[in-house]
This record gives C-alpha cells, structure tokens and sequence, in this order.
C-alpha cells in the first residue's frame, strides 16, 4: 500500500546543515539561560518570593500562603542579597557594609519580613506597630503607643476551621494605628504570655514588629527572642499573595493541588 501524503518527501531535516541544527539547539539554551537570569535579578534586586510556614500572621497571612516581598520597598542593606541553595551547598551574605542605599523608611502598619536579630539566618514576618523613639505597651491585650490607647472595634467571633486549633472561637478585632492603617486581629486567650508588658521605648534606627495572631507570635515583645529589629536587618515590605493553598494539599497528591487551592486569596494585595 503506497504512503498517503509523504510520496517521495525527503528525510525530515535532510535539508538543513549541521551548523542550522546546532544553531537552533543553542538558541533554545540560550533562551533557557536567558530565562534564568531574568528570573535572578528580579529575585535579587526587585521581588523576592516566601511562604508562610506559621501562623503567627493569622488572619491576614494563613499557612500555606506564597507572596512576593519588595526588596526596593526600603532601599538594599546588608542582608537583602541573602541567598542559600542547601542541596547545592551554595550561601552567600550578608554583605559586609552598614546602612542601606536606596534608603527608604517604614511605616506603621506595614507587613515586612527582616532577619531575626537573634539569627541572622532565620526571616521572620511581622507588621510594623513601633518606629524609633515610639514608646510600646500592651496592657490587657490592648495596644498602646506612646500613652495612648490604639483603637479596636469588636468583630463577630470565628471558629478556626483548619490547623492544630481547629474547632476553637477566637475573638477577633479590627485594629486602626494613629496613621489610619487598619487591620484585623486575632486574641486566642485571656491572659496570653504577651497580654501584659512593660513600656517598651524603641531605640534608633530600630523597629517594634507583633503579630496579627497576637497570642501565637514571638515578635518584640520578647526581647530575649527577637526584640527590637535594626533598620539593617529589614529584607523588604509583603506586597501581594501570588500563590495559597490549605494544609490538606500535599506534593504526593497531586489531585490536591487544585482541589485546596485557595483562589479566593489569589491576587490579595498586601502592600501600602
């Protein structure tokens, strides 16, 4: 039986030279590496991605949460070129120089990640509450800068639906700082280990990070653990979630990955 629409077409790639296959071979490397170091420098000087292993953020930032973090948001310090790859062994920073270039300030209210003071090795993710010279205090689990008390409004209470705690009421509250920067916060208990604490008076060039889950975050508030956070040690502001899922979702279950998506949390803005 003859071939039907082949009859007498010559080899494929008959009519094309060593050096046109080579060429196209290495223009598909080249885009691969060009690839690569876009992706790299956008990594390294503009956004860096992370994801929330904990819940010290709750409600605003849930486990399983992928954002992308502003490294230009206050200028470039020591560690904002941090980088490790453990399964190739490579790790580079800090950098050996003081201060920022490109320098900008934060604000109250805005959610960055810095390098634990305690351990420069470990990123941690908090809300700016106080900037230099602020005076901070908690007293029955409400916040107050600089003698005064920060507004709160009561919000209907939840039952956590997901994680370790599943099945308790949290009391919630919508928190207003003195420049306007609002947000919700969780109480879990009476009387929590950060509930009640002496006036804090933030250094200079430091800064006054708590948690939106006010009775599950290690933030300033104990100075032995993290404590007040130098300019320095800033990496960037959280600016949007790109990516969620819930704690069902599992990488040997691939039918998971979009049956716990969380879309609803896609695309939430998180920046000033």
């Amino acid at each position: 039986m003859a071939d039907i629409g082949n009859k007498g077409a010559p080899p494929a790639g008959a009519g094309k030279s060593g050096k046109e296959r080579d060429g196209g071979l290495w223009g598909t490397v080249r885009l691969v590496i060009e690839a690569l170091l876009i992706a790299f420098v956008i990594r390294t000087f503009l956004f860096q991605p992370y994801n929330i292993p904990s819940g010290s953020m709750i409600p605003t930032l849930l486990v399983g949460d992928y954002l992308f973090v502003s490294k230009l948001s206050y200028g470039y310090g020591p560690h904002s070129f941090d980088f490790r790859v453990p399964v190739l062994g490579i790790e580079f920073g800090p950098l050996p120089f003081k201060g920022r270039v490109f320098a900008d300030q934060p604000e109250r209210g805005d959610i960055v990640v810095f390098k634990l003071p305690t351990n420069p090795r470990v990123d941690y993710i908090k809300r700016v509450i106080g900037l230099p010279g602020d005076r901070i205090q908690v007293k029955g689990g409400e916040l107050y800068i600089n003698g005064s008390k920060v507004k709160r409004e009561r919000l209907p209470d939840i039952v956590i639906a997901e994680g370790p705690h599943t099945g308790m009421r949290i009391h919630r509250y919508r928190e207003t700082l003195p420049n306007g920067r609002s947000y919700v916060i969780h109480d879990m208990f009476r009387d929590g280990p950060g509930d009640d604490t002496p006036e804090y008076v933030v250094p200079p060039g430091h800064y006054f990070m708590m948690g939106d889950n006010r009775d599950n975050s290690t933030d300033s508030r104990f100075l032995d653990q993290v404590g007040y956070v130098p300019y320095e040690n800033l990496v960037g502001e959280a600016k949007v979630i790109f990516f969620s899922h819930d704690e069902r979702a599992s990488l040997f279950r691939p039918w998971t990955w979009v049956t716990h998506i969380r879309w609803n949390r896609v695309g939430t803005w998180l920046g000033s």
